[in-house]
C-alpha cells in the first residue's frame, strides 16, 4: 500500500481494517508513505498496528514524493514474503478476498497473478455505482491486454519472484500497472481472474472526466508503444488503439466519456 499526504485517514482506517479482518490474514502489510504525510494518517498506522499485534505492519515513510511506480516498487523489495496482494489506502476487500484468491494458487502452481472483480461505490460502500468485469483465464486476459488492461491492479495477488523477474514496478511510465502486465507477459507469467468481486473501490462523479486529455492519453500509448516494440502487440493494433483511444480520451465531452467507459472501453 502506498500513502499519500492528500489521503483521508477515515478511509485508511477502514481500508487496513477491511485487510486485517480477512478470514486468511495476511502475515505483513507494507506501506510506502509517498513523501511527507499529515501525522493523522500515521497516528491510524499505529493504532491499527497496536490493534492487530499478530500481523506485522511496516511502515516506511520516504522524505520526498516519487509517485506510486516508485512506492510500489519499494513495496516489493520490503516485502518479506513469496505472495503480495495489492490494496490502496481507500478501498475495502471484502472479508474472503484473500483466501479465494491463495486457493487459486494452490489449485495452479504456475499461476503469477491473481485478480478479481470489483465494484465501485459513492460516498458509502453500499452506493454501488459500477462494476468492472474483467476477462477470466490467462489467454482471454492476455488477449484483453492488447487494448484495455486485463485485470484490476487493486485486486491483484502476485508472486514476488515473478515480479522481480519481470523487473518490478517502475516509473518509467505513469501507467505503472499495465507496464507491469506488459513485461510479465514478456516475461512468460501465468495470469487468472476469479469471476467474485473481491473489492470495493471508492470512486468519484468525476473519475471519468479525469481520463481524458492529452496527458493521459499520452500516457496509455507509450505503454502501447512499448507493447508493440516487444512484439506483444501488432501494428494493426497499435494504430487501432491509438484512434481509439484518441477519440474517447481527446475529442469526447465528459458525459460521452464516461458512457463508453462504462458500457464499452470497461467491458470485455
Amino acid at each position: 500500500m502506498s500513502l499519500y499526504k492528500n489521503d483521508v485517514p477515515e478511509y485508511l482506517k477502514t481500508a487496513l481494517y477491511s485487510v486485517c479482518d480477512q478470514t486468511l490474514k495476511p502475515s505483513e502489510i507494507v506501506i510506502i508513505g509517498d513523501g511527507p504525510v499529515p501525522a493523522e494518517l500515521e497516528t491510524v498506522v499505529k493504532d491499527v498496528d497496536s490493534a492487530y499485534p499478530d500481523i506485522a505492519i511496516n511502515y516506511y515513510p520516504q522524505p520526498v514524493n516519487q509517485g506510486l511506480g516508485e512506492a510500489l516498487r519499494l513495496a516489493v523489495e520490503k516485502a518479506q514474503y513469496d505472495y503480495l496482494a495489492r490494496m490502496d489506502s481507500d478501498d475495502i476487500s471484502l472479508p474472503d478476498r484473500f483466501e479465494k484468491q491463495m486457493k487459486c494458487f494452490d489449485e495452479d502452481e504456475a499461476l503469477s497473478v491473481v485478480g478479481g472483480m470489483i465494484t465501485e461505490f459513492e460516498n458509502t460502500p453500499d452506493k454501488i455505482v459500477d462494476k468492472r468485469i474483467v476477462p477470466l483465464d490467462d489467454r482471454e486476459i492476455k488477449s484483453f491486454m492488447k487494448s484495455r488492461c486485463g485485470v484490476n491492479h487493486v485486486t491483484v495477488i502476485l508472486k514476488k519472484a515473478d515480479i522481480l523477474k519481470a523487473g518490478n514496478y517502475s516509473s518509467r511510465f505513469r501507467q505503472e500497472d499495465y507496464y507491469l502486465w506488459a513485461r510479465m507477459m514478456k516475461a512468460g507469467c501465468k495470469f487468472r481472474n476469479i469471476p467474485d468481486v473481491v473489492v470495493n473501490v471508492r470512486s468519484g462523479s468525476d473519475q471519468f472526466a479525469r481520463r481524458g486529455g492529452f496527458k493521459y492519453f499520452k500516457q496509455h500509448m507509450e505503454v502501447f508503444k512499448y507493447m508493440y516494440r516487444e512484439g506483444l502487440i501488432s501494428f494493426p493494433r497499435l494504430f487501432y488503439n491509438f484512434i481509439v483511444r484518441g477519440t474517447v480520451q481527446l475529442f469526447f465531452p465528459n458525459r460521452l466519456r464516461t458512457s463508453v467507459y462504462q458500457h464499452m472501453l470497461r467491458r470485455s
